[in-house]
């Protein structure tokens, strides 16, 4: 049977050819939008790990998840810097990493922080932050770039910049006076990291020495070589994460620091925010799905009329195989056995293609998205989705399968009218 269906669709060989297309193309759309989906979900879930706690200015979980660890949106205010020596003090504290944000060059958020940021951060499982050239910032105007920073604008180890006051794309007032050198560049993380200018925490307060409320004042104005003789602790940041001894002790820590008396804080674990985060972002992904999921519908359809369209001209194929002593049910699994192997043609086709493009494109997608595709060939979720595709062919089979069915031995034999 399955050699005589295999025999039909090759003698229909352009019609059948161009269904499987449809459906190959189709199978491929769904399980493309399922796997970027996956791993793109993944990438999220590991843009910062080992973290136990975040602290900012009182507002809301998303928003410090947003423009602490992934520079997006800006503080509704900031941490006193006693605060931050207080609560890095705490007994339950492993470790702390001040972070200040507001300044930006070319559009690329620069983050002023300490030497910890390098030792602590992690992303994925586990991962530390590693140089791909150059050393951290030892100098006070040191700069170390993300990935992306140095490949996009063409920057290396021994470049100036010129940090720009405000995180807008294009301003005016800029901090020309005190430039910075590049002293190293990271490897790509896959992470906001590869988007960011990495400076110390002095660096910050140097270039602002004589600035006030945002405004350069001309008439007091600092030199660069001065600045390094200024005191230069801060007397703010914007935010700070903490690593703790146990994670037992982390709903303690962050009720504390939520209470805390001087100043309106908030602790967020990061990992139950980034869920949160990715919720909101549900129904999107739903309508992704959904919409893959009508493109294969619609090549099961085109399945379903090329069978139905045929019928019509193989009556007398029909009735011949009927007078050979075929069953009514026979015929009809012909057409079921012809519709999954259609569909089965056409799943491993997609598959093939998926792989090909997911081994070809795994570079350009990190470096142009910072997806990590970290699986080429299709996972159990995928040969899943792929055997639902063929198990609803033979379903769509079944209905030229009915139309067959019904079909006699004498209308098979009848001339045509």
């Amino acid at each position: 049977m399955l050699e005589l269906a295999w025999a039909s669709l090759r003698s229909r060989a352009l019609g059948a050819g161009l269904t499987m297309l449809v459906i190959a193309l189709s199978v491929t759309l769904l399980l493309g939008v399922e796997r970027v989906r996956t791993q793109a979900h993944e990438g999220f879930a590991s843009t910062v790990s080992g973290t136990d706690l975040i602290v900012g200015a009182r507002s809301g979980p998303v928003n410090l998840l947003l423009y602490s660890v992934f520079h997006m949106g800006d503080a509704t205010n900031n941490v006193s810097w006693q605060s931050y020596q207080e609560l890095a003090a705490l007994p339950q504290v492993k470790w702390a990493v001040p972070l200040s944000l507001g300044d930006s060059w070319r559009g690329y958020r620069v983050i002023g922080t300490t030497a910890g940021y390098f030792d602590h951060y992690r992303y994925g499982a586990g991962h530390a932050l590693q140089l791909a050239d150059g050393r951290v910032f030892d100098d006070l105007y040191d700069a170390v770039l993300g990935a992306d920073v140095a490949r996009a604008q063409r920057v290396g180890v021994g470049d100036t910049l010129v940090v720009a006051h405000g995180t807008a794309a294009v301003t005016l007032t800029t901090h020309a006076d005190k430039p910075f050198r590049v002293s190293g560049v990271l490897q790509r993380t896959g992470t906001p990291v590869d988007s960011s200018v990495l400076v110390s925490l002095p660096a910050i307060e140097a270039i602002h020495l004589d600035w006030r409320s945002g405004v350069p004042m001309r008439s007091q104005q600092i030199s660069a070589e001065a600045a390094r003789h200024s005191d230069l602790t801060p007397t703010s940041i914007t935010a700070f994460m903490l690593g703790l001894h146990s994670r037992v002790a982390t709903f303690a820590v962050q009720r504390r620091i939520n209470e805390y008396p001087d100043e309106a804080l908030m602790a967020i674990l990061p990992g139950v925010t980034l869920q949160q985060l990715w919720q909101s972002l549900g129904g999107a992904e739903q309508a992704l799905r959904l919409i893959s999921a009508m493109v294969v519908l619609l090549g099961l359809v085109s399945l379903v009329a090329m069978l139905v369209s045929t019928l019509q001209e193989r009556r007398r194929e029909m009735a011949v195989l009927r007078a050979c002593g075929a069953r009514p049910v026979a015929v009809a699994g012909l057409l079921v056995l012809e519709a999954v192997a259609s569909s089965t043609v056409a799943v491993v086709l997609a598959l093939g293609v998926l792989a090909a493009v997911s081994l070809a494109g795994r570079e350009w997608a990190l470096a142009h998205y910072g997806l990590s595709i970290t699986h080429v060939w299709p996972d159990l979720r995928e040969l899943v989705w792929a055997a639902a595709v063929v198990a609803l062919s033979a379903v769509a089979g079944l209905v030229p399968a009915l139309l067959a069915y019904r079909r006699t031995l004498a209308d098979g034999l009848a001339p045509a009218v």
